[in-house]
């Protein structure tokens, strides 16, 4: 076992090598280190090279450096240092906060993190500002941990971390698939067990309860590099899981859909409803030119769908176990004001 002095944001901390121990610094330290320190094997890999681990006074500047156990290892931890990027006094939507995360509902038209051509008026701006001091920091920078991304124009549930324990608790959740996400979208079409082109689509079943499963390959676009696509080789392997909640029209041109993810790419959702002939409504990227059949919803209804200004897709419910005490934690936004009364209209 280790033993270790308490853990602060800047100050020192101090190990003991466990018995057996890795023979490697690095290795080592990755045992050594207590979990609530969050320091991943990158953070310790940059303090090994900034000279800020000693071994009796001395640094220890290899991570292949030989390492006994019992030996004491003091870790230097800087204060964090500030961001560029500019604290900005946005409005935010807190769900949740305490001393290790918080939970936000994004507003669609919000850029999650600064950008070539969205320096400003960001989530991460927002954060900064919001939580100032507590930002306990990430990898050494006075910063929000993104473990997660909306897309710009998706609104709904977010989770950031404020320190670097939190941001390891979580990131390690999203990577185990262990996070519960489902989002509501709005497609054209309606995903039906009984469709044939459906049938013929590798890697695209259904489960019951008339779930369908989309397990495909998922990576740039091979032409448009700002595009995602479905591939038949390389790539990153992506599953996603929809469920029709109601239809709209007559013959149905529209459904509401529950979706929730097994991973996490990007622009999963909207790829892989497209790749199976329901693009979401108003998404200009994946949406193609897809029209609604003539007299399939009445007039007022197929106007406010064709004047729907961006892809119509809402992060529900976001649930994890949180990062320091395990609990289970969930979390619920509304629809937003436009999706709102775009599904009123259809429901007229």
């Amino acid at each position: 076992m280790s033993s270790s002095a308490p853990v602060t944001p800047a100050g020192r901390l101090r190990v003991v090598l466990p018995d057996p121990a890795p023979p490697r610094l690095d290795k080592a330290l990755a045992v050594a280190v207590p979990e609530a320190a969050g320091l991943s094997r990158s953070r310790l890999a940059r303090l090994i090279a900034d000279g800020a681990v000693t071994r009796a006074g001395t640094a220890l500047t290899d991570p292949a450096g030989r390492v006994s156990a019992g030996e004491t290892i003091e870790i230097a931890l800087p204060e964090p240092e500030p961001l560029q990027d500019a604290p900005q006094p946005l409005p935010l939507t807190v769900l949740y906060e305490d001393a290790e995360l918080i939970v936000i509902d994004k507003p669609a038209g919000m850029v999650v993190h600064p950008a070539p051509g969205s320096r400003d008026g960001t989530l991460v701006n927002a954060l900064l500002h919001h939580c100032g001091p507590s930002l306990a920091g990430i990898g050494g920078a006075r910063r929000p941990g993104i473990v997660h991304r909306l897309d710009k124009e998706t609104s709904g549930v977010l989770v950031a971390a404020k320190t670097d324990r939190a941001h390891h608790g979580l990131s390690g959740q999203f990577a185990a698939h262990s996070v519960e996400r489902h989002y509501t979208a709005l497609v054209h079409g309606v995903p039906d067990r009984a469709e044939a082109r459906l049938a013929g689509l590798p890697g695209v079943g259904f489960e019951d309860g008339g779930v369908l499963r989309i397990a495909t390959r998922l990576g740039r676009h091979p032409v448009d590099r700002q595009r995602q696509a479905v591939l038949a080789a390389g790539g990153r392997h992506a599953v996603t899981r929809a469920r029709v909640e109601a239809r709209f029209g007559s013959p149905p041109a529209l459904a509401l859909v529950d979706c929730w993810l097994e991973t996490g790419r990007t622009h999963q959702i909207r790829v892989h409803l497209a790749h199976v002939g329901h693009p979401l409504v108003g998404d200009p990227v994946y949406g193609g030119r897809r029209r609604l059949p003539a007299r399939a919803l009445p007039e007022a209804a197929a106007r406010a769908v064709a004047a729907f200004p961006r892809q119509a897709l809402h992060a529900a419910t976001l649930g994890f176990d949180h990062p320091l005490t395990g609990a289970r934690l969930r979390f619920a936004a509304p629809l937003p004001a436009d999706m709102a009364a775009l599904i009123a209209a259809l429901d007229g």
